[in-house]
């Protein structure tokens, strides 16, 4: 019985999104389990997946709150 787990930042794909879509979790979903069908030969009913949106204030990266790396990546590229 695998389970997944899909952590995300709570952020939308769209401007003016403020979370993935409904649409956009049942890819995730339907992707994932049916690529542990295909590689590992795991049965769909028996996989769980579970996605967890987090807020961009609890992500950080590189010693940094997610918002700061994303800005300093930003400026960097525009050197």
């Amino acid at each position: 019985m695998p389970i997944v787990n899909i952590q995300i930042t709570r952020e939308g794909s769209a401007p003016g999104a403020s979370a993935a879509t409904a649409e956009e979790k049942a890819a995730l979903i339907k992707g994932v389990s049916e690529l542990l069908r295909d590689v590992l030969n795991k049965p769909l009913d028996s996989t769980f997946v579970v996605i967890d949106e987090v807020a961009t204030e609890n992500w950080g990266r590189g010693g940094l709150p997610v918002e700061q790396f994303r800005e300093q990546q930003r400026a960097r590229s525009g050197e």
